[in-house]
């Protein structure tokens, strides 16, 4: 791996803690609902969130930051369980229990999902807050998550979602003191600034007054937490169809709606970038596009390629390699090479998203090699393994803490998977 450094920190000395809070149904709130898989022929739904780590502590600033990254997401969907219902201290306890868990296997950066639907898991002057939390939640989750990430070194980043928003029914329930309110309620701005796509609304980045509420998100962050990092993962437009952008499109004088889309999710990156640099430049930031190149240009108009190759847009690109060796479509070595090639701004550092939800289940968008998954239950182990043998890779990302420590099906073989991925990674 590039610029490797060997660390043993003190967190590493944690007794192995896997068990899990008792589990209890997660129940998605109505107004929380996920929009359709965009890119659904080479990802699921499920596949989102990423992660990013590090490996070996650096001085350039106050932050916890590591040359070589080792990740894990920690997903609002969560907070069903860890959150809603729990008192201060319990919430506490368990956020204790599953970061120490990372940091055992060997994880030093964990990703925490801070604002998903146009909200907030902090208390926020610009966004409700989230769904997954009790309405009169009396404490910071945010501020428990960093003090109990840095007390075990680990290095930790906000994760937030700068476009999609909530359902019909929380936007009709929502404070009219929040922006996104605003626009929803205002005839000129209901179609225009905000776009119904599925069962959420979306917010345009075709429009300055959107891309600026995207910064102030992330500047209210800032000045307010001591963050290692700001990420952002694979929700950029929400679907190809050109109703969605129809007026700013016009407007623009442009031809080409494919090239216009890719200018505005540059203006909003860069400036979300910038942003965080002019408020802390030691914070990181990270985005976490989706795995196949080309999906991300004719899904998405993410422009990954500018991203990873210039700088000013990123410090980290994560992309969710979250395939097989056998899919058919984009086998995981050669994806993981395409990537790697792509990302060629020394400023860059390339970490790879994997997966560990498909184990034991069929992989329905893989064509032939959609059995892969339930033959051979190590394909994480193999996947880690392989990454840390490539120079041109600088970590890896799991996706995500449930799936991994406590998950629904293949239990026997994701603890044998744990205990493999930890002696890579403390190796």
């Amino acid at each position: 791996m590039r610029n490797i450094h060997c660390l043993i920190l003190a967190l590493l000395f944690f007794p192995s803690l896997f068990g899990c809070t008792t589990e209890v149904e997660h129940s998605t709130p109505d107004d929380a609902l996920f929009c359709d898989n965009i890119a659904d022929q080479v990802q699921s739904v499920e596949q989102l969130h990423i992660a990013t780590s590090v490996s070996a502590l650096t001085d350039a600033s106050t932050h916890i930051q590591y040359d070589t990254t080792y990740a894990m997401w920690f997903s609002a969907m969560d907070y069903a369980d860890t959150l809603r219902g729990k008192s201060e201290n319990e919430f506490r306890t368990e956020m204790q229990t599953r970061f120490q868990n990372a940091a055992e296997l060997g994880i030093n950066t964990v990703f925490l999902h801070v604002r998903a639907y146009q909200d907030a898991y902090y208390p926020s002057e610009l966004f409700p807050m989230g769904a997954y939390a009790d309405p009169d939640l009396n404490f910071d989750p945010l501020a428990i998550m960093l003090e109990e990430a840095h007390a075990l070194g680990l290095s930790a980043h906000a994760w937030v979602n700068p476009l999609r928003g909530p359902g019909t029914k929380a936007l009709d329930e929502m404070n009219r003191s929040y922006q996104i309110k605003k626009w929803y309620d205002n005839p000129d701005t209901n179609g225009t600034y905000l776009v119904q796509v599925g069962g959420n609304w979306w917010l345009n980045p075709a429009y300055p007054e959107v891309r600026q509420l995207a910064a102030d998100g992330i500047a209210e962050i800032l000045t307010q937490y001591d963050v290692d990092g700001i990420h952002i993962d694979d929700y950029f437009y929400p679907t190809t169809d050109a109703d969605f952008d129809s007026a700013a499109f016009q407007a623009s004088g442009e031809t080409d709606l494919a090239a216009f889309r890719l200018s505005q999710t540059n203006e909003m990156v860069k400036l979300m970038y910038d942003t965080t640099k002019s408020i802390d430049s030691g914070c990181m930031f990270s985005i976490s596009p989706q795995g196949t190149m080309q999906g991300n240009y004719d899904q998405q108009f993410a422009d990954v390629k500018r991203w990873a190759s210039e700088p000013g847009y990123c410090d980290m690109i994560i992309p969710q390699i979250y395939y097989g060796f056998e899919n058919e479509t984009a086998p995981f070595s050669d994806t993981v090479s395409i990537w790697a090639e792509a990302t060629s701004c020394e400023a860059v550092s390339l970490v790879v998203g994997i997966c560990t939800y498909k184990i034991g289940e069929e992989d329905i968008w893989a064509g032939t090699g959609n059995d892969e998954w339930i033959k051979n239950l190590d394909i994480p182990q193999q996947q880690v393994a392989f990454l840390l043998e490539q120079d041109s890779v600088d970590g890896v990302a799991i996706y995500d803490y449930d799936a991994t420590f406590c998950p629904d099906t293949a239990k026997d073989a994701m603890a044998e998977q744990t205990a493999a991925i930890r002696s890579l990674l403390r190796s």
